[in-house]
């Protein structure tokens, strides 16, 4: 499976941004796909992910009731929409899947052995 992210871009703060995640090679539908995100010079964090059953979504705290994550109904893209944008939102965005991710490892980045190359989202004060 081979994923590319898309929608990044420079934006203020306040303003929104639309990420997705394309497969190819494969849907993603009975996979687990997530977002993580990588500051300079922190580590990289979890932002959402959604399960492979049931499309239950799970949100880091920091970007819960702004952030969105949805499936399309081809099942090859996923987005993550992104509101109320905040400076330290601003990091390299990078989507992950997963075909056999359990629930309570949703959250973690050695859970997904595909990842997309990233994609910026900078937000300016």
């Amino acid at each position: 499976v081979q994923l590319q992210a898309s929608g990044g871009g420079l934006v203020q703060a306040g303003e929104s941004l639309r990420l997705s995640c394309t497969a190819s090679g494969r849907t993603l539908r009975g996979y687990a796909v997530a977002w993580f995100r990588q500051a300079p010079g922190m580590d990289r964090e979890f932002v959402a992910a959604i399960s492979r059953v049931g499309n239950s979504i799970y949100y880091a705290d920091s970007v819960k009731g702004r952030f969105t994550f949805s499936r399309d109904n081809g099942g090859n893209t996923v987005h993550l929409q992104m509101n109320s944008l905040r400076p330290e939102d601003t990091a390299n965005y990078y989507c992950a899947a997963g075909p056999s991710v359990i629930t309570s490892s949703l959250r973690s980045q050695t859970a997904y052995p595909y990842w997309g190359q990233g994609t910026q989202v900078t937000v300016s004060s």
